[in-house]
């Protein structure tokens, strides 16, 4: 499943989720006969179903999990008798116990329940949902725990069966589920009949159908037949995510030692649809704006994003449906997985597009960047993660699951060679095919094929949680050098950090050391003590710690070493070690290691780097920079600074795209606009974006997506209200997924408090999906302008803002908060959300306070450093004899 992750954490509010309870092992099932018919006006349904199971132990009672489901009638046939079972309810367990007179005896039997259920407005289980012409449809997502909403089930992943799927729909509608349609027939009454071919085993959450007004293109990968699905006027914007669907299966096809087993691939695109996709065997479902898309006039962003969802769910058709985990605590399997394994094919379809580096440092926590700020909090998490309720099974999908376990898969691929890495995970997929598996079945699996350490290497980053910080000493001697490494735990929070951990982790460590004659060489090692000695073959002119940019812990440098990477970043490190310098540079300033001075001078150093990738890594840390460290007083310097240091790159790019350049630039040129026109106030950047956003207003065709979206950006933020009714009208005539979302966030942020008022009030309307309704509160509360507003607005309208649906409905309010900076405002955070608690989000609470608490530190560590830097730069309050506020 790809999340949809805004901002940078995981809540759930509002919602009861049932106390520690798992089913007996009493009765496996082998096979489920289920039929379903949704009547969509009435928001029902009806099932009859039919469960083949296997009694281990002689019982009286069989446990079924159930949500939301009224029983009609329940019986059992075992040894040629059959009897009929009293129900019972457990609503806060989500279980239903099937109690019978006469004891079950081991062996096969037959259990027969026919029931109703409701057609959910909550985008969980089976629900309804209505597309931008106010037709009905029903759909379903039932990850994790959702699928008993649908037919009462044995709902834990180590529960796989086959299901055999029969769905009665209105005449007129089309009905698509895991499997072919095996016959599809008139009746009864305006209704037809669609049976489904037997399913391979599967998990009960894995089970997928939807009904209503679909169309579909239709391609092919290496026999596979692969339809894409939407709703009849966004069918065509389905064509990119065809053509994509087609070069990653094959490309998966050819991986991995298993062809792709589930004899066809639909993926459909939702109007209502609470995650970014969901892997269900061979029919994924989409956020329709992480499918669709026009190729002509998308941006490079949303292609990227397109594809890599694309990616990441077809690569769960391996890693997730084929292989499962045993349970729950083991989800970096499904979600880790899919999330290293997502760039692979892209790579190979489109490497101009650089993919990999935006894996590793977009900044989002599924990457490698956001899931070390997750990991340096002490509030952070192992990626082995025990969990029994709903509640806290759904808080383990978060940038630990997807981001920390990519970036250690990354790592040990690094470590064991591409070749070594591959042969292992394709034995793994064999030995467990159609079963289930544990984090110690992968870990051995590897280390026998490799013949490397693995089953030591991993526990040590998957069962402790938090990233370590590597630093180095060098000494030389003659033509040889010895260098020290250290390892320790690194947290924000500096009392931590100071005082000391006694963790330990077997890290490979890869040093790239400048030679005396221009060029580089690696040396790679186990670090498996807090500190050891190696040897270097030459005494180097600069040293990266992270060689090659693989390695999930930070490095250390004094400011003396960090200076002589800033002269030979550009020309001597790999983009990917560009990046990665920069984020180990930033992590020594924010626990005072390192003044902020020596992380923009590293940005002076890599100014005129044209890699998008690496300039989106820098750009977002100065943003940073610019909204929380520069006080007033410094504001002017810091614009200065900025404007002297991006203009001439900005200068060079154009604003204009230029025949034949790469299509990174693009993204890259708005960036810079942002950037340029936002933080740096710069009047010719400020003018060139309005001028740009009322051209794109005008005629969306005319500018690139991606300058577009920028220059809206820009000119929100100094925008009245008449340019206000402007993007809201464009808003409301957009013709694709991504023009109408680049509108519907530009609505967050204007600044006039007047209009973000009018945000929040639009938020929670009618008119606003309730899929979308907490991104946009919380984007606004993102904001400097509006945050104190959006605070206010969530705490006096907190019954509107739980009625937004959706199991992950809260994730942006109480994540925002993450981004406040002010101890009051932290009070106040604590005061709320301790008179509004919520059993499934505790340790984002706790994330959230500690976020706070370490960006409040920095400003006290670091503004008066900043206010120097600049002083020595020219300008800065300390130049003009001003004293700096904190």
């Amino acid at each position: 499943m790809k999340r949809i992750f805004v901002l940078l954490s995981c809540i759930l509010f509002g919602v009861a989720f049932a106390g520690a309870q798992r089913l007996s092992r009493i009765v496996v099932p082998n096979n489920y006969r289920l039929t379903l018919a949704p009547n969509l006006e009435q928001g029902s349904f009806t099932g009859d179903e039919t469960i083949w199971v296997q009694v281990q132990q002689p019982t009286h009672q069989i446990e079924l999990n159930s949500a939301e489901i009224t029983f009609h009638e329940a019986s059992i046939t075992s040894q040629g008798a059959n009897q009929r079972a009293t129900v019972t309810l457990d609503k806060e367990k989500e279980m239903a116990t099937l109690d019978f007179s006469s004891e079950i005896q081991p062996g096969p039997a037959t259990i027969h329940l026919k029931f109703t259920g409701i057609l959910n407005d909550q985008m969980r289980g089976f629900y309804g949902g209505k597309d931008d012409h106010g037709r009905k449809y029903a759909a379903t997502q039932f990850e994790s725990t959702d699928a008993r909403r649908a037919f009462p089930c044995f709902d834990e992943p180590a529960y796989k069966a086959t299901f055999d799927l029969t769905l009665i729909a209105d005449q007129g509608l089309t009905a698509i589920a895991n499997t072919n349609v095996v016959t599809d027939t008139p009746g009864p009454g305006k209704k037809h009949t669609v049976r489904f071919a037997t399913s391979q085993k599967m998990s009960s959450y894995l089970v997928a159908f939807a009904v209503g007004n679909f169309e579909y293109l239709e391609g092919s990968a290496d026999g596979i037949p692969i339809r894409v699905y939407g709703t009849p006027e966004k069918k065509e914007l389905g064509k990119f995510a065809l053509a994509a669907s087609e070069n990653f299966l094959h490309y998966f096809n050819q991986y991995f030692g298993i062809k792709y087993p589930y004899g066809k691939l639909d993926l459909i695109g939702l109007p209502d649809f609470s995650a970014g996709a969901m892997e269900n065997v061979g029919l994924i479902t989409f956020r329709e704006a992480d499918m669709q898309l026009d190729e002509q006039r998308a941006s490079l962003g949303q292609k990227k994003n397109v594809a890599i969802t694309v990616s990441h769910e077809i690569a769960h058709e391996w890693f997730g449906d084929l292989v499962t985990m045993q349970w729950w605590d083991d989800v970096w399997l499904n979600e880790g997985f899919a999330t290293w394994m997502e760039s692979k094919p892209i790579e190979a379809w489109k490497p101009e597009w650089h993919t990999l580096l935006d894996e590793v440092g977009r900044g989002d926590i599924l990457t490698t960047f956001g899931a070390m700020n997750i990991d340096s909090l002490a509030s952070t998490r192992p990626i082995h993660q025990p969990a029994e309720t709903p509640g806290q099974i759904l808080e383990l999908f978060d940038g630990i699951a997807y981001g920390k376990a990519a970036a250690v898969l990354r790592m040990m691929e690094a470590y064991l060679g591409q070749d070594a890495f591959r042969d292992g995970v394709n034995a793994y997929l064999k030995e467990h095919a159609y079963g289930n598996a544990t984090a110690e079945d992968f870990s051995s699996t590897l280390a026998r094929v490799s013949g490397k350490p693995v089953d030591k290497i991993m526990p040590t980053f998957v069962q402790q949680a938090g990233v370590p910080m590597v630093s180095a000493r060098f000494e030389c001697h003659g033509d040889t050098a010895t260098v020290s490494l250290n390892q320790e735990r690194y947290y924000y929070d500096r009392t931590l950090l100071n005082a000391g951990s006694p963790q330990l982790w077997q890290i490979p460590v890869c040093l790239k050391a400048g030679t005396a004659g221009g060029g580089s060489e690696e040396s790679c090692s186990l670090l498996t003590k807090k500190e050891d000695t190696f040897t270097l073959s030459s005494c180097p002119a600069w040293v990266v710690i992270n060689g090659g940019g693989n390695g999930y812990y930070r490095s250390g440098y004094g400011s003396q070493d960090m200076r002589k990477l800033a002269q030979a970043a550009e020309m001597s490190l790999t983009p990917l070690e560009r990046t990665m310098l920069l984020a180990d540079v930033w992590a020594s300033v924010r626990i005072g290691r390192q003044p902020v001075g020596d992380y923009l001078t590293l940005a002076e150093g890599i100014k005129d780097d044209r890699t998008s990738a690496v300039l989106a890594a820098l750009i977002n840390q100065l943003k940073f920079i610019g909204k929380y460290l520069v006080t007033a007083s410094d504001r002017d310097s810091y614009q200065t600074w900025i404007q002297t240091t991006l203009n001439p790159l900005a200068k060079r790019i154009g604003w204009a795209p230029a025949p034949g350049e790469a299509e990174d630039q693009r993204p890259l040129r708005a960036r810079l606009l942002d950037v340029l026109g936002n933080t740096a106030s710069d009047p010719d950047a400020v003018t060139e974006a309005r001028k740009l956003a009322e051209q794109s207003l005008s005629d969306p065709s005319s500018v690139s997506s991606d300058l577009a979206a920028a220059a809206l950006g820009v000119s929100a933020s100094n925008g009245d209200a008449a340019f206000y009714d402007k993007v809201l009208a464009a808003m409301r005539e957009a013709k694709t997924p991504e023009e109408y979302y680049r509108y519907f966030y530009g609505l967050s942020t204007f600044t006039d408090p007047k209009l973000v008022t009018r945000t929040l009030e639009f938020a929670v309307s009618p008119e606003v999906r309730s899929q979308d309704a907490l991104g946009l509160i919380g984007a606004v509360m993102a904001s400097s302008a509006g945050q104190t507003i959006a605070w206010d607005f969530v705490r006096s309208h907190w019954a509107d803002v739980q009625k937004a649906g959706g199991p992950f409905a809260g994730d942006q309010v109480q994540g925002s908060t993450s981004s406040f900076c002010d101890p009051a405002m932290r009070e106040e955070v604590k005061e709320f959300f301790a008179a509004h608690p919520s059993d499934s989000a505790q340790r984002t609470f706790k994330q959230s306070l500690e976020r706070i608490d370490t960006c409040i530190d920095l400003k006290s560590q670091q503004a008066t450093q900043l206010s120097s830097w600049l002083a020595s730069r020219g300008g800065g309050s300390a130049a003009r004899g001003t004293a700096t506020s904190n």
